[in-house]
């Protein structure tokens, strides 16, 4: 009898397939056998591996040997060069110039009128800022607000101041008692309470108020834009545990609107601390207007006098720089799952990294001890992985 499969004799087939069970075909009838025994292999997929594991391991410490180039940037370094020559130029002129008279400035720097009009600036520039900043919000809720009458006279403001200057501003109110001799309230053509305008508005109270009327305008759009930027589901997700609008407003909107407002109305404050220089035209005497009139009267140190407010308003400006970033620090810690440094803890991870007490670069002063973890990490197997804050 043939076999079916090969055309052979069944005697053929079972002469070729030997003792092994394995017919012409190839087909192993041992294993499909009970209890037969089933033959070696060589293992060729563990030489593979144990292969790919050598190169891995040779590959690993030829990348821990091999010195770790920068990638050069020459134009980048010739525009620094220029850069700082231009600057060591500039320097040199701050030493050489006596111009600047810088013994004068000494003198000024924290004389008692200086002191008094920063006094004036900073006052005057506080108020306002609160004041803004709340009239702000009020301004951006009837922006937002489904009324048409209220959201049509926000509008209004916000058009109105945004396009009137701050110095036609303070000037219309300076003069507003030949307007209005007298400012009353009551009943419209009915009996009213009214006291004589210069009575009400002092000095200081028309420069504040006309800082603040210019203010609220900006201040409004950007806290109506940070209100804008909180994502829609957070409105649906405080309707949704049924709190009153105004609890949702204060409790889940505005916590969550402040990290768009804050750098924008700090930027604000800034400018604000430099308008209030223009309380001088209004006769306040702040910091510009204490330096205009002493520059009149000691017309020999004009320079010294404009290098003293210089630095005063850099240092205001610095502080409230410093200020808006530990704002800005605290109000992102619900959005991002590490803060960021503050410049002290830079500095002492900068000093650590000098003093080779940090984490190091691949290839630094921490090679051996990259060079130990690659070695630990290659020898568990290639199921393993390599920290890479090592490497």
């Amino acid at each position: 009898m043939t076999d079916t499969r090969t055309g052979l004799p069944r005697d053929a087939t079972s002469a070729v397939a030997g003792t092994d069970g394995v017919d012409a075909t190839g087909v192993d009838h041992a294993a499909g056998t009970p209890g037969a025994p089933r033959a070696s292999r060589p293992t060729v997929a563990s030489d593979a591996t144990d292969a790919t594991d050598t190169s891995v391991d040779a590959a690993g410490r030829a990348a821990l040997d091999r010195p770790v180039l920068p990638l050069r940037h020459p134009l980048r370094w010739i525009a620094a060069a220029v850069v700082l020559v231009v600057l060591l130029n500039f320097v040199e002129t701050l030493f050489t110039n006596e111009s600047w008279g810088w013994p004068a400035v000494g003198k000024w720097l924290f004389s008692p009128a200086i002191l008094t009009g920063l006094q004036l600036t900073l006052v005057a520039t506080a108020l306002s800022a609160v004041i803004s900043f709340t009239g702000g919000i009020v301004v951006a809720i009837a922006r937002l607000s489904r009324n048409p009458v209220l959201s049509g006279l926000a509008w209004g403001y916000v058009w109105l101041f945004r396009s009137v200057p701050l110095i036609l501003v303070l000037v219309f109110l300076y003069n507003l008692g030949s307007l209005y001799p007298t400012i009353g309230i009551g009943i419209p053509f009915g009996p009213q309470v009214e006291v004589a305008t210069a009575n009400v508005l002092g000095d200081l109270a028309i420069g504040v108020i006309g800082l603040s009327l210019s203010e609220i305008a900006y201040a409004s759009e950007i806290v109506r834009a940070g209100v804008l930027a909180v994502d829609h589901g957070q409105h649906e997700a405080a309707q949704a545990l049924g709190l009153p609008r105004r609890r949702q407003f204060v409790r889940v909107i505005l916590p969550q609107a402040l990290r768009s407002i804050v750098p924008a109305f700090v930027n604000q404050v800034v400018g604000l601390l430099k308008a209030s220089s223009l309380l001088f035209y209004v006769s306040l005497l702040d910091l510009f207007g204490v330096v205009q009139n002493l520059s009149s009267t000691y017309p020999t140190d004009i320079i010294p006098l404009l290098v003293v407010a210089t630095l005063w308003y850099l240092a205001l400006t610095s502080a409230v720089s410093v200020v808006q970033y530990y704002v800005e620090r605290r109000t992102a810690r619900g959005s991002v799952r590490a803060l960021p440094p503050t410049p002290f803890q830079r500095v002492r991870a900068a000093v650590r990294r000098g003093s080779g007490r940090g984490p190091g670069r691949p290839g630094g002063p921490d090679r051996p001890r990259q060079a130990a973890s690659a070695a630990r990490g290659v020898a568990s197997g290639p199921g393993s992985t390599i920290d890479d804050r090592t490497i």
